[in-house]
């Protein structure tokens, strides 16, 4: 079978979301969306919302399993947070449908510049690296978890993301647990955010699922480069840091710029 240029557009922009997705644990799915809607050429805004919560959920998955087998992964801390998420994903996701996505991109580049400054501010304290989420810590951990994860997941849904760049900052807030943990923790909710907004669009016929097995693939090798990129800076907290940071911001401009741009 001959791939069309539209697959092959695919593939590359998976690639990207996937990299970006490894490293950070998040920004792939906030730049899914231009790249579906700019570079593959989609034409609804909530067409490209539905693919790319699927695909981002796909290339989440298989850079979750990487983070795992390097130990990166609080696993009941990351449940916690991507159950209660689960639930404002789907609350946030349905009321999403009804706004216009020109108007969703501005909004979300507005909060991806605020996080993104607030990721630059020094953190008082010292990472807790030995936090766990056990009978002991449930009273003084689970509800900031379960608070956050409700939160981020509204958001995620009603902007039709991964949230992994809300989701990193969240895990930090909620349990102080280093940074590259909470990267490699957030590909729980990430994975599960997606395919919870994925699930509800379509539902309403908002899914291309030929874009999205491409993109799905081509996530899957960028990932595997992020991963190990973020394994090699993982000692360097202060430059992964400002490179999260970076790259929320730089693609928060873009996001506001080209949605203003299109209005």
């Amino acid at each position: 079978m001959m791939l069309s240029h539209t697959d092959f557009l695919s593939l590359g922009s998976g690639s990207i979301v996937g990299f970006t997705l490894g490293l950070i644990g998040g920004g792939g799915s906030i730049m899914a969306l231009p790249l579906l809607l700019y570079v593959v050429g989609m034409k609804d805004p909530h067409m490209a919302i539905g693919t790319s919560a699927l695909a981002v959920a796909a290339s989440a998955f298989g850079n979750l399993l990487g983070h795992a087998r390097g130990g990166r992964v609080k696993w009941n801390c990351a449940l916690a947070f991507a159950g209660s998420g689960i639930v404002g994903a789907y609350a946030g996701s349905t009321l999403g449908k009804h706004f216009d996505g020109q108007k969703l991109l501005t909004l979300f580049g507005v909060l991806m510049i605020i996080i993104a400054a607030n990721m630059l501010r020094p953190r008082k304290g010292e990472d807790a690296h030995d936090v766990k989420l056990h009978m002991g810590s449930v009273s003084s951990l689970l509800p900031p978890l379960v608070l956050f994860g409700f939160v981020v997941g509204a958001l995620s849904g009603f902007f039709g993301i991964g949230g992994g760049f809300l989701v990193v900052p969240g895990l930090v807030a909620a349990t102080s647990m280093p940074l590259i943990m909470a990267i490699g923790s957030s590909l729980v909710s990430v994975t599960a955010f997606g395919l919870t907004t994925a699930f509800n669009y379509s539902l309403s016929g908002l899914v291309d699922w030929h874009v999205a097995t491409f993109f799905i693939l081509g996530g899957i090798v960028g990932g595997l480069f992020g991963g190990a990129l973020a394994a090699r800076l993982a000692t360097k907290k202060q430059l992964l840091s400002r490179v999260f940071a970076t790259i929320v911001a730089v693609v928060g401009v873009y996001v506001i710029y080209k949605s203003l741009h299109t209005a």
